[in-house]
Parts: C-alpha cells; sequence; structure tokens
C-alpha cells in the first residue's frame, strides 16, 4: 500500500511541475510579446512624430528648363576618351594595359568620325571611346593637328547609335553670351558647367609650338578630363572645343579657353579627307625666329625657295652666304594682302585663310627697298 501512495505521489508531483512549466514560459512569453510590441508601436510613434512630410515643386524657372533641355539634348554627342598603354612583361611576353589617361570627344558626323584634343590622345597607343549609352569602342586616329590641338578618331558604331552635334558659327560671337560646357572631369563623365564668353581674340600656344589665334576665353568650369569636350551656346550648337586653362593650382580658376569652331570646322575637314592639314604652301623656308629676333628684322625672311614653287616663280629671293662668308640677307616679307606680318607665326597663320591656287599679294623688302609681287599658292 505503501508503494501505490508513492508512485501517486510522484505521478502527482511530475504533473504538477509539467502545468507549472507551462503556465511560467506561457506568461513569460506573453510578457516579452507585449513589451516588444509596445516598443516597436512606441518607435513607431516616435518616428512619425519627427519625419518630416514631402513639400510640392512650386516653380522652375524658364533658365533652369532651359538648361536642363540643352544637357539632355547634347549629352548624347558627348563621348568619354580612354587613352591605353601597352607594356609587355618581360619573362612571360604577356601583354597588359594600361589606362594612362582620358579626356573627352563628341561625335562629328553618323560615320563615326570623334573629335577632341590632340594633346588628349598623343601619349596613347590604344583609345577607347565610351559613348553616352555605355557602349565601348576601339578607336583609331585618322587624323591629327597638333599646331591646333586638334585629333580626329573613328569608331565602328552603327550610325544610328551616333548623334552628331550641331555646329554653330564663332565669328559672331560677344563677350557676355551664356556657354556650356559638357565634359568628363577628374573622370566623373556626363558633367555640365556653365559660364559666359570672358573675351574674345585670344592667343595660346598649341602642344605643336605654333600659336593658336581668335581662341575664346570662358569663365566656365573647365577642370583635368574636360579637354576635348564642347563649348555649347544656348542653343546647344558647338562654338569652340575645350582645350587649356590658366591656373596657378591646376584646377579651373574661372580662365578657361576653347578653339573656335570655324577654324576647327575647316581643320577637320582637312584631317578626314587627307589625313592631315592641307595647308596653301607659298613655297619658301624661313629663317628661324630667334635668328630674326637676334638681327633685329621684323617680317618673315626667306632663307630658301622651294623649287618652281610659289615664291620662286614671282621673283623672291633667298638668304645667301658668299665665298668670303659674308651674308646677304633674302626678301623679308611684311605683308600679304594688305595684313601685317611681324614673324614667321604671322605668315603661317596668313596663309591658312587662302586655299591653294588663290593668288596673294606679297609686300616684301629687298635691301631696305620695299617691293610687291603676286604669289600663286601651292600644295
Amino acid at each position: 500500500m505503501k508503494f501505490v501512495n508513492i508512485v501517486l505521489a510522484l505521478l502527482f508531483l511530475g504533473v504538477g511541475l509539467y502545468l507549472g512549466a507551462r503556465f511560467y514560459s506561457g506568461s513569460i512569453v506573453e510578457k516579452l510579446i507585449t513589451d516588444t510590441g509596445d516598443e516597436v508601436t512606441h518607435t513607431e510613434n516616435k518616428l512619425s512624430t519627427t519625419r518630416r512630410a514631402i513639400d510640392s515643386v512650386t516653380y522652375m524657372t524658364n533658365s533652369e528648363q532651359a538648361t536642363i533641355d540643352l544637357f539632355e539634348k547634347s549629352a548624347p554627342s558627348v563621348c568619354y576618351i580612354t587613352t591605353i598603354n601597352q607594356q609587355r612583361d618581360y619573362w612571360s611576353r604577356n601583354i597588359t594595359e594600361i589606362p594612362s589617361g582620358s579626356g573627352t570627344g563628341f561625335i562629328w558626323d553618323r560615320e563615326g568620325h570623334i573629335i577632341t584634343n590632340y594633346h588628349v590622345i598623343q601619349n596613347g597607343t590604344k583609345l577607347k571611346v565610351t559613348l553616352s549609352d555605355r557602349s565601348s569602342w576601339d578607336a583609331a586616329v585618322v587624323g591629327i593637328e597638333p599646331n591646333k590641338d586638334l585629333a580626329v578618331l573613328k569608331i565602328n558604331a552603327k550610325p544610328e547609335n551616333l548623334r552628331p552635334i550641331p555646329v554653330g558659327q564663332s565669328s559672331i560671337l560677344r563677350v557676355g553670351q551664356t556657354v556650356y560646357a559638357i565634359g568628363n572631369p577628374f573622370g566623373l563623365d556626363q558633367s555640365l558647367t556653365t559660364g559666359v564668353i570672358s573675351a574674345l581674340g585670344r592667343e595660346i600656344m598649341s602642344v605643336g609650338g605654333r600659336p593658336i589665334r581668335d581662341v575664346i576665353q570662358t569663365d566656365a568650369a573647365i577642370n583635368p578630363g574636360n579637354s576635348g569636350g564642347p563649348l555649347l551656346d544656348s542653343s546647344g550648337r558647338l562654338i569652340g572645343v575645350n582645350t587649356m586653362i590658366y591656373s596657378p593650382s591646376g584646377a579651373s580658376a574661372g580662365i578657361g579657353f576653347s578653339i573656335p569652331v570655324d577654324e576647327v570646322n575647316w581643320v577637320v575637314s582637312d584631317l578626314i579627307k587627307f589625313g592631315e592639314v592641307k595647308r596653301p604652301k607659298i613655297g619658301v623656308e624661313l629663317i628661324p625666329q630667334q635668328y630674326a629676333i637676334n638681327w633685329g628684322i621684323e617680317g618673315a625672311m626667306i632663307m630658301g625657295l622651294v623649287p618652281d614653287g610659289g615664291a620662286e616663280k614671282a621673283g623672291l629671293k633667298a638668304l645667301q652666304q658668299t665665298r668670303g662668308g659674308e651674308i646677304i640677307f633674302g626678301d623679308i616679307i611684311t605683308e600679304v594682302n594688305g595684313v601685317k606680318i611681324k614673324n614667321n607665326n604671322d605668315l603661317f597663320l596668313m596663309l591658312e585663310k587662302f586655299n591653294p591656287g588663290d593668288k596673294v599679294k606679297v609686300k616684301y623688302l629687298r635691301d631696305s627697298t620695299e617691293k610687291t609681287t603676286e604669289v600663286v599658292l601651292g600644295l
């Protein structure tokens, strides 16, 4: 009988412990759930009291909308140019491609011609062009003109994927006009900056060592990577190619320069057609400018004549040296079609305004005597 009582007692004790555990755990979980729910509700209530409602747009100015429209219309014509250097491993002989620089360019026509600065591509052994749709293309060099800091590349993209940039006119620009520059400053592609034309008729030195005249000065921010990009007018037309800045720090200081589109137009046309600029030639070789400075000569002195060239046929004479070592000055060209020629660069730049076959009136000095002749320009 005692054994049965002990079994029953243990049974009741086990049932009691089980029911007690269930009751206790259920209460704790319920409390936890209740506490957590209260905390979440409290947090949501707190956020709802600190989060601001979004205010509605009041208005957008006409000038803002015009700038937005101009960028959206022009950006597809602007591209990103990456220059790549190829290096061969000494042991494996494998070729490694290393990006060496970047710049900006723009689409010239639906044949795939891309315009940029010469200094953007001059140190690259391979070139990549990335269009606004993020497609990337290998580019071939069609032609370069270091003296104008211009280069023409070509990609094999489909015509329907190419949007040529509208072309404007730089000869009618005025100081104070609003301008827009699109480029890839510091590798940040498709960036827009705005400003005004600060001055016209500036002169800068090209990579090739010749001056570029009638350059546009602007305060639109032009930074490293903007080189080769377009400068646009308010109609979204190309008026210049951004080429350099004046800055002691290397970043934009509000003085940027762009090659005028009138010059770009004829240079690019020659580069596409011939692979080089076909300047008309007068048929002379000039003495180096430093000698002219040392001798106090104002003008372009003829050091040599091209056989059967226009200058020789017109009777011009070159520098000579006698058997005794005496130097006899050649003819010094002082005017072409009434425009003063003060140095060699003046003559080179003046001839760019003509075409092969044109006849020009040349004024020159021979033995301190002023003479005039007509010269037919050649290729």
